[in-house]
């Protein structure tokens, strides 16, 4: 089943969340409309900033659990890489 590993932001170079899941429009609906987790509410955490596909759900968790060891600026580089002004992405897979 694809997967995704995404990471959402508040602003640019602002609080990061990174998260897992195989809907990636549902699941970034979610969190924008305050149905995700406590955290990505208690922080106002809606752009999508960042997300890659995966084959398979372990690949997935895999990838997710290295980004959430990395220091800040690595996750920073990520996101620049392919989306410099962070834009949010959710609106452009809808």
């Amino acid at each position: 089943m694809q997967s995704y590993v995404y990471i959402l932001s508040n602003k640019k170079h602002g609080t990061l969340y990174t998260g897992v899941t195989s809907n990636l429009i549902q699941r970034v609906y979610q969190h924008k409309y305050t149905h995700g987790s406590n955290f990505t509410t208690q922080h106002a955490v809606h752009k999508l900033v960042y997300y890659e596909l995966f084959g398979e759900i372990c690949d997935a968790i895999q990838k997710e659990k290295q980004i959430k060891h990395w220091n800040r600026q690595w996750k920073i580089n990520l996101i620049e890489k392919d989306n410099p002004d962070w834009v949010d992405l959710y609106f452009s897979i809808i």
